[in-house]
């Protein structure tokens, strides 16, 4: 067993969350050592090093990324908190940083899943987890506690980094899951559930439930850690509706599949037809058959299948047979009946319509009315089950399994797993409660604020800390695998037509190279209205045709637009310092014609926005095609090359935030142009220092004027930029003559 992977104890215990109101230094020292030792522990049950550098999902990355990602997400957030100021790796803090996107299930492998990449070595890896443990030990021990801690607090940079770790055994699990059994082990102190308990669940009863108004959402002042998503309120009337008293189980769903399911279309969406079809799926990812199915697997394990057992009947619980066998994190298990199903959306979906056209998934509302009345938050920890210490449901890893679904009581209105087993797919689109986000994370939840993430509720058998708590509310893409399963729904209010309390995103989001990707509405448009709610990610506001056509024209409408001025005082400022020319950063490229200026005087010259649609057009117009349109006003406008520019020298690209992947020291100038329009401004000025080099200057310039010295100077200050100008400049917009304010910065 891989216990050399470990820089502390094995451990599958999981310890109850800090209260931020009272907590101690050694609390937090414990539930961090917790969070580190849990997810090690995980990986001790691959075979031997060469298990580390297979990709069990082609939309995933081997799993030495996993192994080293927590560890990197620690020192990046610490740093930019101001908690430590050296970093640890470089080449790993970059490497390790991000994954690989989820956003489409039949995208082409990333180049580092396959062989080509070299990843470094098991043994560096877990070398350098064990620094991180010691420096993040030594800030624990070191820096001031002052309680309460809070979202400003620099504390809060080390329960990111905790409770980043718990996520991520979720998705390591999920992983590790879907490797070749012959690749795992079962690790010592892994205990699976009983596959069925004293009395099998009854049939699947439909429970009503009334009207009622309910409220969700999580007090920005509650006592624990929590994530972007969560905070703010949302109050909303939930009409009658009855639900299945247990979630959906491994025998119900062999029902469907018996009768076809995977085969007939008219139970799929069109979006889940598709998926199942390039999938070639049967039948749900963690059951095994003798068919020779698709993994799913990437890299040399792609034409790898699970389903090659002989036979083809197995016993399961109960003397039932059934032709499938389970898989479950290490072992493949005679089929629990009796356990919920593990499936993605589509095919949540695809068994309501099999069980009837009034047949639908939760609401998010309605799986917070199903959760009967909750203590006030008012009450603080108290409300929340994650600290009750009590056993009431199959969360907190309990057990390394899902169990059965009548396991545990149900709850007063007579739901059983309303949390724990396993995550519970709902029809709401993912969105903010508010737009509240986090200079530290300014990019975690918002991104799926697009119309194409489901929201899933409850949390699974492997759920901890935030993952385990009441306001616990995370999303996938709906071809996601996840440890998920549903419970259905139906409507029993007699109206025609009745507005449900189902929130659904209507936004348009571009996406960069492929234009507006339609979100298919999957419900019942003759029976139901839900509500229609804008994205609240600002971003994606800017990618209307709308908004770029007044990007357009404040950037080439007028002889001293915005970006031209900027250009040619960054020139100015090159030459009067002296600076050197390799490398300069545009931040807010927006069309592009800034960024194309300063390539006359730069080697290279990056340009990044995070508006995709901008973005596409901006490098329309690198390649030499005129951009033109008529404003509403009449006027023409022509976007075109400017003369000397060498648009060669510019590589446009699409960031939410300054990637490690920029480097360290790089830039000679840095130019930020867009703050207005950013979520959290402080999110790109805090690494504005680091991507600079010493004696480099960063320019930064505001159109509306709201960003001058004194504004800026507490945060850049800090982090060893000196002010060396400060000026109100002119320029040329729509309403005249405008001005803006600018500001330059020096490395020292």
């Amino acid at each position: 067993m891989l216990l050399k992977v470990l820089t502390g104890d094995l451990t599958f215990k999981s310890l109850t969350p800090p209260d931020l109101t009272c907590c101690t230094r050694a609390q937090l020292k414990e539930y961090f050592i917790n969070s580190y030792d849990l997810n090690e522990s995980l990986f001790t049950a691959l075979k031997d090093d060469t298990v580390f550098y297979k990709c069990p999902d082609r939309l995933r990355l081997p799993l030495i990324f996993y192994y080293a990602h927590t560890a990197v997400v620690y020192v990046n957030k610490l740093v930019l908190a101001g908690l430590l100021k050296e970093r640890i790796n470089f080449e790993f803090e970059k490497i390790f940083e991000t994954g690989v996107d989820e956003m489409s299930w039949d995208d082409t492998e990333n180049f580092r899943m396959g062989g080509s990449y070299q990843w470094p070595s098991v043994e560096e890896t877990v070398r350098y987890r064990h620094e991180v443990r010691q420096v993040i030990l030594n800030i624990i021990d070191t820096t001031p506690l002052q309680l309460p801690i809070t979202m400003e607090s620099k504390w809060w940079a080390v329960l990111m980094g905790m409770e980043h770790e718990r996520i991520h055994l979720e998705t390591s699990s999920v992983l590790i899951r879907q490797l070749p059994v012959d690749m795992v082990r079962i690790p010592d102190g892994w205990t699976y559930a009983p596959v069925h308990s004293s009395n099998g669940p009854r049939e699947n009863r439909m429970l009503r439930m009334g009207a009622t108004d309910v409220t969700f959402g999580k007090p920005e002042n509650f006592p624990s850690y929590g994530w972007d998503n969560e905070y703010g309120e949302v109050s909303c009337f939930v009409p009658s509706f009855e639900a299945s008293e247990y979630l959906v189980t491994n025998g119900e769903f062999l029902e469907f599949v018996k009768d076809g399911g995977y085969m007939k279309q008219e139970y799929w969406s069109e979006e889940g037809w598709k998926w199942k079809t390039f999938r070639q799926a049967k039948h749900p990812m963690f059951w095994i058959c003798g068919s020779g199915c698709k993994s799913g697997c990437g890299a040399d394990l792609a034409t790898y299948s699970h389903c090659r057992l002989p036979g083809n009947t197995m016993a399961t619980d109960n003397g039932n047979h059934t032709p499938y066998k389970y898989r479950a994190m290490f072992d493949n298990l005679d089929m629990p009946l009796s356990w919920p199903v593990d499936v993605n959306y589509h095919e949540a979906k695809a068994f309501c319509h099999w069980k009837g056209s009034e047949y639908r998934l939760l609401s998010e509302a309605e799986h917070n009315a199903i959760r009967g009345k909750q203590t006030s938050t008012e009450a603080g920890t108290l409300c929340d089950l994650i600290f009750s210490g009590r056993k009431i449901c199959n969360h907190n890893m309990a057990y390394g399994s899902s169990t059965p679904v009548n396991m545990y009581l149900p709850n007063d209105c007579g739901f059983y797993d309303v949390f724990g087993n396993v995550w519970q797919w709902t029809e709401d689109q993912f969105n903010g409660l508010c737009e509240h986000t986090h200079m530290l994370y300014d990019d975690f939840s918002s991104p799926c604020y697009d119309g194409k993430h489901n929201v899933i509720l409850g949390g699974s058998w492997i759920s901890t800390g935030d993952e385990a708590s009441r306001f616990a509310r995370y999303a996938f893409r709906r071809h996601f695998l996840q440890h998920a399963g549903f419970r259905i729904a139906r409507t029993v209010h007699k109206a025609d037509k009745i507005e449900l309390s189902t929130r659904i995103v209507d936004t348009e989001v571009y996406i960069l190279g492929s234009g507006v990707e339609e979100s298919k509405l999957n419900l019942d448009k003759e029976r139901v209205k839900p509500i229609i709610v804008p994205s609240t990610n600002i971003h994606y506001h800017f990618e209307s045709l709308e908004k770029l056509k007044g990007i357009l024209e404040q950037e080439f409408g007028f002889r001293k637009s915005f970006p031209v001025v900027i250009a040619d005082l960054c020139k100015e400022l090159v030459e009067n310092n002296r600076l050197d020319k390799k490398s300069a950063l545009w931040i807010g490229a927006g069309s592009g014609r800034g960024p194309l200026l300063l390539s006359d005087t730069f080697e290279e010259v990056l340009a990044t926005d995070v508006v995709a649609r901008f973005l596409d057009t901006a490098m329309d117009i690198q390649k030499g095609k005129d951009v033109s349109f008529t404003t509403d006003e009449g006027r023409a406008i022509n976007a075109t090359l400017d003369r000397n520019v060498k648009p060669d020298k510019v590589l446009f690209k699409q960031f939410t935030w300054i990637p490690n992947e920029v480097g360290i020291s790089i830039f000679d100038m840095t130019v930020v142009t867009f703050l207005e329009r950013t979520q959290q401004p402080k999110a790109w000025l805090l690494r504005l220092s680091e991507i600079t080099r010493n004696n480099g200057l960063v320019v930064i310039a505001s159109p509306s004027g709201n960003w001058g010295r004194e504004r800026l100077e507490p945060t850049l200050t800090c982090k060893g930029l000196a002010c060396v100008v400060s000026k109100v400049f002119q320029y040329e917009d729509t309403t005249g003559t405008e001005n803006a304010s600018v500001t330059v910065w020096k490395h020292a």
